[in-house]
């Protein structure tokens, strides 16, 4: 059996508004298993490849802000 997890994240999420993914987000992160760490990342790879430059400065930023408060 060849088992895509992209492809399955994706197809799980498909069809979501802005609400069903704030959903979903919080989820994974409220629960903090580390089986949700696929999907976040599924969807940081979307968020990533549908950013400008600008807005990945953004996002790197904010990571290493964030990793310094740790």
């Amino acid at each position: 059996m060849n088992l895509n997890l992209r492809q399955a994240i994706l197809q799980n999420v498909s069809g979501h508004d802005a609400e069903q993914l704030q959903a979903t987000i919080m989820d994974a992160l409220q629960k903090g298993e580390e089986k949700m760490l696929p999907g976040l990342g599924v969807f940081f790879e979307l968020l990533w490849e549908n950013s400008d430059e600008q807005d990945h400065q953004e996002i790197l930023e904010t990571l290493e802000n964030s990793l310094k408060q740790m």
